[in-house]
Order: C-alpha cells, then sequence, then structure tokens
C-alpha cells in the first residue's frame, strides 16, 4: 500500500528487542526500520513526535517499518533539519515562515499520506506558487520525498511526520488552508474495521474548519463502498459543499496525476472515484 494513508486506534509501537534480533538476522542495522533508533540525536523524523500527550480517537496513520535506503537515510539526515516538521502538537505553525521563500499569503495546501512521494512532487512542480506540506509516517517515503524535492529545485514542500489529526488539530489555524488532499486512503474494507477510516464526520468538521473560503477538501478513492461513505459524510458537512453541480462525484482534476497505485487499481477493474467539495463563505 506504497500510496495509502492508513488509519488505526492502536498506539505506535516502537521497535525493541525483538525488532533489533529481526533486523541482525537479516543483516539490517535496527536502525535501518521507520519507527527506530535512526536519528536518536534529532536529527530526522522520530518515531512517536507527539507521543501520548494528545487525545486521539482517529489516527491519520499506522506506521510502517520498511528499509531505509542509503540515498533517503542521507536526504534526511541532510535535508530533514530544513524541510521537516514534526507533528509534536506542542506549538502552531507560521506557514509564512514555514513556506518562506515564498512570497507572504501564498497558498497553502495540506496533503495527508503521500506514500513515495511521486506524485506530491510532480503537483509541486506543477504548481511553484504553493506550498505544500505532505504529512506522513513512511520513513522511507519521506526520504523519497525530501530526495525528490532536491533534485526538482522544489522549494515549495514541507514533509511534515506524525499524526496528521493532530497536525490539523492542534498545529494549524481555523482557515489557514488553501486545500486537503486525502488521496486514496486505507479503505479498511471489514465492517467492523470501518471506524478506522479517516474520512468520518469528526474528521471531515476539522478539515472544514482549517480552510479557508472558497478553500477545497479534495479525496479520491478506488474503494466503492468507502466512496459512497466519503460522499455521504461529506455532502453532510455544513460548512461544505460539492463542486459537482449533480451532488456526485467529479472528474479526475488534471492537477492530481495518476500514481501507480491508481494504475493498480485500474488494471483490477476498480473505479477511481474524486470528491472535490468547497469550503463555504
Amino acid at each position: 500500500m506504497s500510496e495509502k494513508t492508513t488509519e488505526a486506534t492502536e498506539a505506535p509501537k516502537t521497535p525493541g528487542a525483538a525488532a533489533g534480533r529481526a533486523a541482525a538476522r537479516s543483516g539490517e542495522r535496527p536502525g535501518d526500520r521507520a519507527g527506530g533508533t535512526m536519528f536518536p540525536d534529532g536529527t530526522g523524523p522520530s518515531a512517536n513526535p507527539a507521543g501520548e500527550r494528545h487525545e486521539r480517537r482517529i489516527r491519520s496513520f499506522q506506521p510502517r517499518r520498511s528499509r531505509v535506503t542509503a540515498n533517503q537515510r542521507d536526504a534526511l539526515l541532510r535535508l530533514w533539519p530544513v524541510w521537516g516538521v514534526e507533528i509534536d502538537g506542542d506549538r502552531r505553525l507560521d506557514l509564512g515562515e514555514l513556506f518562506a521563500p515564498l512570497p507572504p499569503g501564498s497558498p497553502v495546501v495540506l496533503e495527508i499520506g503521500f506514500g513515495m512521494g511521486e506524485a506530491t512532487a510532480r503537483m509541486a512542480a506543477a504548481d511553484p506558487g504553493t506550498g505544500i506540506l505532505a504529512a506522513d509516517v513512511h520513513t522511507p517515503g519521506q526520504g523519497n520525498l525530501l530526495l525528490l524535492a532536491e533534485r526538482e529545485g522544489l522549494s515549495n514542500v514541507r514533509v511534515a511526520n506524525g499524526d496528521a489529526i493532530i497536525l490539523l488539530r492542534e498545529m494549524l489555524t481555523p482557515g489557514s488552508l488553501t486545500g486537503i488532499r486525502v488521496f486514496f486512503p486505507d479503505p479498511w474494507p471489514k465492517k467492523r474495521h470501518h471506524k478506522r477510516r479517516i474520512i468520518q464526520p469528526e474528521f471531515v468538521e476539522l478539515a472544514a474548519s482549517r480552510l479557508a473560503p472558497g478553500g477545497l477538501l479534495h479525496c479520491a478513492t478506488d474503494w466503492e463502498p468507502y466512496a459512497e461513505q466519503m460522499l455521504r459524510v461529506l455532502t453532510d458537512c455544513p460548512a461544505l459543499e460539492n463542486t459537482c453541480p449533480d451532488g456526485g462525484y467529479a472528474p479526475r482534476p488534471d492537477f492530481r496525476p495518476m500514481t501507480r497505485f491508481e494504475q493498480q487499481g485500474l488494471a483490477k477493474g476498480h473505479v477511481v472515484r474524486d470528491l472535490l467539495f468547497r469550503r463555504s463563505a
């Protein structure tokens, strides 16, 4: 699920001795896995930046631990202190300062879950005047997006590490965003797991409150039952209005690139649904 955002109700687990032994058997260093001790001095993303200080009924992620390449690790060590944001919930972000040298008042879009970052980098390159705050917990993806941003000279990308719910609630002010993107979140297909889906009334109300008037909440999924739930929940939010005149799904906009995950879904016969809702004045 390289392109998916995942949600969970469990607390993140930091690898311990067992993980270290498993890493030793596989030839890895214990610090090679996301959420480990790769950056013990604070020079890179931490395993759980907010700790347990903030209540979270829904998490915007489930920790995903996979191998970090040498290039990704190098990018994190060099670029995280410059372009990285820890979602610790302890401060309000000054988006103008965060996205300097963009002109003051430049639009900022939050992307929740970006996989390996290829689509994010393409959107940033196509719209250099918009700041993209990309949030995820997948350390290889964080490193890869930083690499892409550096290679392509993208000064409008910042990478946030941690729970996007805490980012929205504790660190972003009302009306501060021009857009929020949630592309292909984990559908949690089993009925007993539906409560873990991120697109629920509580999240949508929070997200809408952080959008400026006219700002867009853009969701996309290839799981039809989840698309139906998204449409119901977004339609029921009084602060949002559907940009599609018939009140249904929208065509895929040109600015959203086709991702590898999306191509895989289409190859399986899945129907991809885009939902674009605008914050009312």
